[in-house]
């Protein structure tokens, strides 16, 4: 789960992470009021959306950039007036953009220094990474490409922590003395709490600032959460912003389905997700582009299994669907069922191949023999994958 950066801001302020001061604003109003409650000589006004490049994206309105300076309360009003309601364009966002409901309003700084810092999951090590670098203001990936002996890098044991002499370590590699080394390790512990209490997978500080009066700044923030532990993070889950994710994977969500969407037009419904990820691989080898991922998981019930079909029905791009289902702790009548049912309730007219094997399987057969629906039965997953790719070509 991500969040928006001015959600960012209050955890920081939360948590005691030194971040310049801002607001959220929802209409122009609300900018004009931020503004003048900030009382600074110099006021930034960010689009907030779920993608990078907002400062050289364009609005529908053709209004350029996401990212604005202005000095007075009337000023952030009139760019809060070309901004809101309209959706703004950049390389993350795809042609159709994404549409902009909110704003920060925060205090403009002078930066005299960019660096950046991060703590994420390694995967490598199953321990917190903290990786910091000179070269802030970039992406960390072009600085591992170009530059990687400007990359610092320190592993974090899970059961002690970020210690303190490791933030003297990391402030010192990144050119920070005397009250700015001070300033870094109060930071740098204060961003490590905010990661673990929060249950992050990942804390992005880009820019971290050093300003010219000597103030270090978290300026800007990017959040990743594990999914896995929201049940635990009332506050947190009640962060998200479902109109800033895809509305497919947000309906499957709603009913305990892994779902992702791809750019094919083969659909995929599975259980499992490695006989996904394998589902999806033997589409492509038989000519074919898969849709989506979508693992129903080991007990599915035949209301998730209509839910899976009205998801997949959804996307336009769907020309036919593939069931593959290996019946383990699964009962494949009851999938039979739902696909019955789901096939019926929406009308479905698309090609559909089944392959249903394992725990229940000759009766989940026997079903859908029996259904009545349009659908042919595959024996093999090579047979299902070139059964459907033939259907879609011929379609």
């Amino acid at each position: 789960m991500n969040i928006h950066e001015y959600q960012a801001r209050e955890l920081f302020q939360k948590f005691g992470v030194a971040s310049p001061k801002g607001k959220a604003a929802f209409t122009p109003e609300e900018a004009e009021q931020a503004a003048t409650s900030l009382g600074a000589s110099q006021i930034v006004v960010k689009a907030q959306i779920h993608a990078g490049g907002r400062g050289k994206g364009t609005f529908d309105n053709g209004f350029k950039g996401g990212v604005h300076l202005c000095k007075t309360p009337a000023e952030a009003r009139h760019l809060a007036e070309q901004m809101l309601g309209h959706a703004l364009i950049t390389h993350q966002t795809g042609p159709e953009g994404k549409l902009v409901s909110t704003l920060l309003v925060a205090e403009a700084v002078d930066i005299a220094k960019e660096l950046y810092f991060a703590i994420l999951f390694d995967r490598t090590t199953s321990a917190p990474m903290v990786i910091a670098s000179t070269e802030g203001g970039m992406d960390i990936e072009a600085v591992a490409e170009h530059t990687p002996e400007k990359i610092i890098r320190v592993s974090v044991d899970p059961l002690i922590g970020l210690q303190p002499y490791q933030t003297r370590k990391i402030a010192a590699a990144l050119g920070l003395r005397g009250s700015l080394m001070t300033q870094a390790t109060k930071l740098f512990t204060a961003l490590y709490r905010t990661y673990t209490e929060t249950d992050c997978t990942l804390v992005e500080v880009n820019p971290l600032v050093v300003t010219p009066d000597n103030r270090l700044l978290a300026l800007d923030a990017k959040f990743n959460f594990d999914d896995n532990a929201l049940y635990r993070q009332p506050g947190v889950a009640a962060l998200r912003d479902k109109s800033e994710e895809d509305p497919r994977e947000v309906a499957a969500s709603e009913f305990n389905l892994n779902y992702i969407g791809l750019d094919g037009n083969i659909a995929c419904l599975v259980n499992g997700a490695g006989l996904a990820m394998a589902t999806m691989d033997i589409i492509q080898h038989a000519g074919g582009k898969p849709a989506n991922f979508l693992d129903v998981g080991g007990g599915a019930t035949k209301e998730q299994v209509t839910a899976a079909f009205n998801i997949i029905l959804g996307d336009k791009a769907v020309k036919g669907i593939l069931v593959n289902i290996f019946g383990g702790i699964m009962d494949c009548d009851v999938i039979a069922h739902g696909i019955v049912d789901a096939a019926k309730e929406t009308g479905l007219s698309l090609p559909l191949v089944v392959r249903l094997e394992g725990n229940n399987g000759p009766a989940g057969k026997k079903t859908l023999a029996e259904s009545g629906l349009k659908l042919q039965s595959a024996s093999t997953m090579a047979d299902a994958a070139d059964k459907i790719v033939a259907s879609v070509h011929a379609a």
